[in-house]
């Protein structure tokens, strides 16, 4: 059987990279506009004829075209932030919980996640499920990403070499439209402190939580804390928790390390006798953390195996 496409937004980054991944498929037609894709009409009939629609746009002209569709048939998977805290959307994340898989498998309407929140709730969600960090505790994440995921002016400046800086904090008002997403699927109770960067590299990001093991009241060791990763991905094709005795062994971490892939690796930090930890998620933020990630759920929302042009 095959099954109808269509990518609204299909020019962009995160859109070029699924069309990428899609276009080679047999199972799968893609729906291409060509230079109607900013016709209103054009759109509104693809958005509509298609089995499944996935929107790559802002967020404000993702609101437009989920108001678009009239069909109820039409599965939706958005790739903006717009759906991802909304009620009556399920959230694109298929490995954060046993049930995430199958409620996606059913689901009418999906949001995927953010490249950013996918590492850390990634992280952190399987600890405060498992009472280790508690859902109310000030949690801090660091993050450095490549230039590709701030969109098209982003890129533009990076790749003029004269102007670009090696690398940039950004994000310093402490009001970065993840952090909503990043809390509430997390599990916590207060906003998280998020400390965002860009490296003068297209592709590729770490997303660390340190924690102060000592001021927890449960003072997990670092074997708690990578025994509750482990169970938690146990089964995962997509999600991996790095050995201790390999992390142990490990002198740096290339934020490049899994461009290319739709994995995820974790990685659990500190000395074994310390009482400190960092918490560390490798992963493509073009792959996992966008159109890696659209793909896996559009095989799932289909009913296709997950992995279905990925590996």
């Amino acid at each position: 059987m095959t099954h109808t496409i269509f990518i609204d937004g299909e020019a962009g980054t995160t859109g070029l990279e699924i069309r990428e991944r899609l276009e080679a498929r047999a199972d799968l037609d893609l729906i291409l506009l060509g230079d109607r894709r900013r016709d209103p009409k054009a759109r509104a009939e693809a958005l509509n004829a298609a089995d499944a629609v996935i929107l790559c746009l802002p967020d404000d002209a993702a609101r437009e075209a989920v108001a678009m569709i009239q069909n109820p048939d039409v599965r939706v998977i958005d790739a903006s932030t717009a759906y991802r805290t909304a009620t009556g959307w399920t959230y694109g994340f298929p490995e954060m919980d046993p049930v995430q898989r199958g409620e996606i498998c059913g689901a009418r309407r999906v949001s995927n996640p953010g490249c950013y929140p996918t590492g850390f709730i990634g992280l952190m969600r399987p600890l405060v499920k498992a009472g280790l960090v508690p859902a109310d505790w000030p949690v801090t994440v660091n993050a450095v990403s490549g230039y590709s995921g701030g969109g098209k002016s982003t890129i533009e400046e990076f790749e003029d070499k004269s102007g670009a800086p090696a690398f940039r904090a950004y994000g310093l008002t402490l009001r970065h439209k993840h952090v909503p997403e990043m809390t509430k699927h997390a599990g916590l109770r207060h906003d998280v402190l998020f400390a965002p960067a860009v490296g003068a590299y297209r592709q590729g990001m770490l997303v660390e939580v340190p924690l102060h093991l000592a001021a927890l009241p449960e003072t997990p060791s670092i074997d708690r804390l990578h025994g509750a990763l482990v169970e938690a991905y146990d089964g995962c094709r997509f999600v991996e928790v790095a050995g201790l005795d390999e992390i142990e062994a490990m002198t740096g971490l290339d934020p490049e390390g899994l461009n290319g892939t739709n994995r995820m690796r974790l990685h659990v930090f500190g000395d074994r006798s310390g009482g400190q930890a960092r918490l560390v998620a490798l992963l493509d933020n073009l792959g996992k953390g966008a159109s890696g990630a659209a793909v896996q759920n559009l095989n799932l929302m289909l009913g296709l195996d997950e992995a279905t042009g990925l590996v």
